[in-house]
């Protein structure tokens, strides 16, 4: 869900443990990258729990972006960045806003792990889902423009794309919970019994599905980059754990903010229409708009689902604080909302006549 606060905005010197040689880099991105002039000076940003993120600044000023793999022990599967490379290089090619995919390189000698180099895009990130630095009137085309670009995304053509192996078909949410519940468990610090009943429910209720689109994995406010001064999605960016899957998944992914409190980072209880920000069932008839997608009954289900699914994420991000790996500085605070998130995901399946 959307983090708050100064601490995820812009950059800062690069932490000790995720330093690198940047002579080495230098020599990997002459030739490689259009337009490149060595030196190359790295900043980290501040957001991102994931995979160390860096602006480079090449010595005529241009500006890039290179994302890593965390150095450390990691958990299967994750940090995979030359995924996150070949489906922003796909997407490249549609109408779908991404950075433009310059080089990957898997090489670890080079600086340590695996990284890309992408398009740096100037434009701002909205890390509060209230948007109190947009005016109350320019907040309704802001969420308007979050929708149009997942639509955009839910209709590009992924076989015509070349990846009709980036993922397998159907029976997405099933998959989704045995493999994050396998890291959950891989990461698991303390017992949490509402996590334990729902990896035991999930999988015995999950939809079939065969409707089957690309899926970002994590679609949220603060993983897209918009225009400065319009509400334009410039790019949407963490394509880490994209994947083939259910779009309906993803939709009530970014529709979950609306069922978690404020305290913990949603906007369940606020007053919307005060605020000028669009409720629940205006963000799905703008979905189904766009999409010519129906709601289905179970929509509640894909709620639980998504909160057990960010409780694993946040669990994995609090593991990896602890042994030091996490890029964030400010992981360790993930620990304190996964019980809450198996809570209130159980607590909707209970309604769902979960027992």
């Amino acid at each position: 869900m959307a983090r708050r606060g100064a601490d995820y905005i812009g950059t800062m010197e690069v932490q000790e443990r995720h330093r690198f040689d940047t002579a080495a880099l230098d020599r990997f991105m002459t030739g490689r990258v259009p337009g490149f002039v060595a030196p190359v000076k790295a900043e980290q940003f501040r957001g991102g729990q994931s995979n160390p993120t860096y602006r480079l600044t090449d010595g005529a000023g241009r500006q890039y972006v290179l994302r890593r793999k965390p150095p450390g022990k990691l958990l299967p599967s994750a940090h995979a960045v030359d995924r996150e490379f070949r489906i922003i290089s796909a997407l490249n090619r549609t109408d779908v806003p991404t950075p433009r995919a310059y080089a990957l390189c898997e090489d670890d000698s080079v600086i340590g792990t695996a990284f890309y180099i992408m398009e740096f895009c100037d434009g701002r990130v909205l890390w509060d889902p209230l948007l109190p630095e947009v005016p109350k009137e320019g907040r309704a085309a802001i969420y308007e423009a979050k929708i149009d670009t997942l639509a955009r995304l839910h209709k590009a053509d992924w076989q015509a794309l070349g990846l009709a192996d980036f993922g397998r078909p159907g029976n997405y949410v099933l998959r989704q919970t045995s493999r994050w519940g396998k890291q959950y468990k891989a990461s698991e610090t303390e017992s949490i019994e509402a996590m334990d009943k729902l990896l035991e429910w999930l999988p015995a209720h999950a939809p079939t599905s065969d409707d089957t689109t690309i899926v970002h994995g994590d679609y949220r406010l603060d993983n897209m980059i918009f225009h400065k001064s319009e509400p334009r999605v410039l790019a949407v960016i963490d394509w880490e754990i994209s994947t083939l899957g259910d779009p309906l998944a993803e939709l009530s992914y970014l529709c979950m903010m609306y069922r978690i409190p404020e305290a913990e980072g949603g906007i369940g209880g606020v007053d919307l229409a005060a605020l000028g920000i669009p409720d629940e069932p205006q963000m799905l008839a703008w979905y189904g708009a766009r999409t010519g997608r129906r709601i289905p009954d179970h929509w509640d289900f894909y709620m639980a689902y998504n909160l057990f699914r960010v409780a694993c994420i946040r669990q994995g991000v609090y593991a990896r604080s602890l042994d030091g790996t996490a890029s964030n500085r400010l992981a360790a605070e993930s620990g304190k909302l996964v019980r809450p998130s198996g809570e209130l995901a159980w607590r909707i399946a209970q309604r769902l006549g979960a027992r």
